[in-house]
């Protein structure tokens, strides 16, 4: 006869409670396992699935003016732009993420300075020339310039990353630095 240590059989009795679990929660979201009820809904239409970072779309049908055309969703990355990227002009990064914060467009609030990754997301280094965006995004008032990201350098706190919209590249300055700020809605 094999004894098997107590963790091992909390351990186990852990799985098999997790399982249970998970198969009890499928059955509630499927709906009523009556047959003679409603079935319930499996299927999601392309408006509910949330947007995929993979996909890349034409700026056709990648961007859409929303917010009384005052913002512009970007269906790739789920996230909402200001249309006019330079609403306030130049600021210190400190300046930018309180002016983001304090924002309203639209009559919404919610707006912030986008991570790196979120503003590296928006352009489009196939363009030859400047600002290296998608050919006919619908932005207004695009700087060919030097645009704050939310995203503190991990080297130094004193410093933050920046996009080149001219060249596309990423870098980072000080904070007390003055940059443009663009305004993000959506998930960070």
């Amino acid at each position: 006869m094999i004894v098997q240590p107590k963790a091992m059989t909390a351990m186990a009795t852990a799985v098999i409670l997790t399982f249970i679990m998970l198969i009890a929660a499928n059955q509630t979201i499927a709906g009523d396992l009556n047959p003679d009820g409603p079935p319930g809904s499996t299927m999601k239409t392309l408006d509910e699935i949330p947007p995929s970072w993979h996909q890349k779309l034409p700026a056709s049908e990648r961007f859409e003016l929303v917010l009384d055309d005052a913002a512009v969703l970007d269906k790739e990355t789920g996230l909402v732009w200001a249309k006019n990227a330079n609403i306030l002009g130049g600021l210190t990064w400190l300046q930018a993420v309180d002016w983001c914060r304090g924002l309203s467009v639209a009559d919404r609030k919610g707006w912030r300075l986008p991570t790196v990754e979120e503003f590296a997301s928006l352009l489009d280094m196939s363009q030859e020339g400047s600002p290296k965006l998608p050919t006919d995004h619908p932005f207004t008032n695009v700087q060919s310039s030097y645009y704050w990201s939310s995203t503190t350098y991990e080297g130094d706190n004193t410093r933050a990353y920046f996009v080149h919209l001219p060249t596309g590249n990423v870098s980072n300055d000080p904070k007390t630095y003055e940059s443009y700020a663009w305004p993000v809605r959506g998930e960070e």
